[in-house]
């Protein structure tokens, strides 16, 4: 219990102290107009107040991911709330704000606008094919995952049906205005997803539950004897640093009112996923083990439980109706199915708004947007029908990879700025090496030996540090001639 509540307050702390050093890095201007005051259009860029806007971030980045990869990334041992943390609060919240806050400087650009602008033109139509493959595979995932929910819940309709009503909401919420169901209506499902996470804390201190401690069970604890570095880190994805967000943030940039609101909409969102991700894997490692007491701790018991055949889930179904009982876990189980469909809506939204800015094609007109999105549409619908589990492994790993390229290009434009770019280039040089490593060793990858696979996963994050190192001494001296 001391790690998790150690490691909620210092959540907290890092939105508070470290938030504001990424605040004074990226010099946030509460003077300059947004494009949302600037340049409104009725559809995307509509003024919202910034409490809505933290709401629809949370929900647009949350998904399944702080839910189901902190169910998975815990069967690695309690050294994932380390990851959670320090993820959190030095990658995934400076990797989602000056993204953000890039984004309001260039109108709202997409992200394969911003990648572009600093990294080039073959980077930026690479960022293009990459990210919209992302963004109709999370469209795909968070189809399947909400239907297969709430055919759990009524099970007399079958996951089929349930797949075409969520699809057919998908393709009104990325036709339609952004403030017409997505400003109405994801307020709401947001208190829900935090109803949810809350009523859980709750539960944990209610029932003292007996959370593995980091100091007492730092071991490598995964039933498949996979290595920490770097399974666990692409694992705990959306709990602690996500490219797929980056990808989403551009959505609230054209809605916010004024800079001085960024550090609590999108730092603030990445840190309350953080704080989700921790609660989820604290009850994860502790509600399980009253039901096998013969097992040494919970994380074992939780083993144990999807060693029997019991899915993601199904574990998280337990856990909501044994801790919050029939009607408090109704609400977290609907919470749960809300945060993937308020993802997948927006990726595909998102996959919209980035062609149409690759192509220079506005989006004005109802037949411009369905000009756009019906290939998406199409494209989607042929993911869905791939199995889930091999969707979800290349799902995880490309969207890791995505926050490398968004995490240089966010380096470049701080030197540009004459900023303090470290605070992007550690976790950008950390995930090169986790990324590099994971396609190179997993077993959907090339599956080499582990110790050339970090070997090479190093020596890749090096060489990205020498190409940008060499870049930055030609720009300034280019700059002084």
């Amino acid at each position: 219990m001391i790690s998790f509540i150690t490691a909620l307050v210092l959540l907290v702390i890092g939105y508070i102290l470290y938030g504001q050093v990424a605040e004074r890095v990226f010099k946030t201007d509460y003077n300059r107009k947004t494009p949302a005051i600037a340049n409104p259009d009725g559809v995307d860029y509509i003024a919202m107040p910034w409490w809505k806007l933290f709401l629809i971030q949370f929900l647009n980045i949350a998904g399944t991911g702080p839910i189901f990869g902190a169910v998975m990334g815990i069967m690695f041992g309690p050294a994932a709330f380390l990851w959670i943390v320090l993820g959190t609060i030095f990658g995934g919240a400076v990797h989602d704000f000056i993204s953000a806050m890039i984004s309001i400087r260039q109108n709202g650009a997409s992200l394969t606008e911003i990648v572009g602008s600093q990294l080039g033109k073959g980077v930026k139509t690479v960022m293009l094919l990459f990210t919209v493959v992302l963004l109709v595979m999370v469209g795909a995932v968070f189809v399947s995952q909400p239907a297969a929910l709430l055919h759990g819940l009524i099970p007399s309709v079958s996951v089929v049906v349930f797949s075409i009503i969520v699809f057919a909401y998908y393709i009104l919420a990325t036709l339609l205005p952004v403030d017409k169901i997505i400003g109405k209506i994801y307020p709401i499902f947001g208190f829900i997803f935090i109803f949810m996470a809350l009523g859980l804390m709750f539960s944990i201190f209610k029932n003292n539950a007996p959370i593995p401690e980091i100091w007492e069970n730092f071991e490598n604890m995964n039933p498949n004897k996979l290595p920490i570095f770097p399974m666990m880190f692409v694992s705990i994805a959306c709990g602690a640093i996500s490219g797929f967000h980056a990808t989403q943030s551009p959505l609230m940039a054209r809605c916010i009112t004024n800079e001085r609101y960024g550090r609590r909409v999108f730092y603030g969102a990445m840190v309350t996923e953080g704080i989700v991700a921790l609660i989820w894997a604290a009850s994860a490692s502790s509600f399980f083990a009253s039901m096998y007491p013969e097992c040494p701790n919970g994380i074992i018991a939780l083993q144990q439980y999807s060693s029997e055949g019991h899915s993601t889930a199904e574990i998280v179904s337990a856990i909501c109706r044994g801790w919050l009982g029939t009607i408090g876990g109704i609400l977290a189980i609907i919470g749960v199915v809300v945060a993937p469909i308020t993802s997948g809506d927006t990726a595909l939204r998102s996959g919209r708004l980035i062609i149409s800015d690759f192509l220079h094609f506005d989006q004005k007109k109802l037949w411009k947007r369905l000009a756009i999105a019906v290939p998406v549409f199409a494209v989607t619908f042929l993911v869905m029908n791939l199995k889930a589990d091999v969707l979800w492994r290349y799902f995880a790993w490309s969207n890791q990879t995505l926050s490398i390229f968004t995490l240089w290009a966010c380096s470049v434009y701080l030197f540009k700025e004459k900023r303090q770019f470290i605070i992007t280039i550690i976790p950008a040089m950390f995930m090169t090496a986790v990324c590099t490593t994971y396609i190179l060793v997993a077993p959907e990858g090339f599956h080499i030996p582990y110790n050339i696979g970090v070997g090479c996963g190093i020596a890749m994050a090096i060489v990205f540090l020498g190409i940008f190192t060499f870049w930055a001494k030609k720009y300034r001296r280019d700059s002084i001639n």
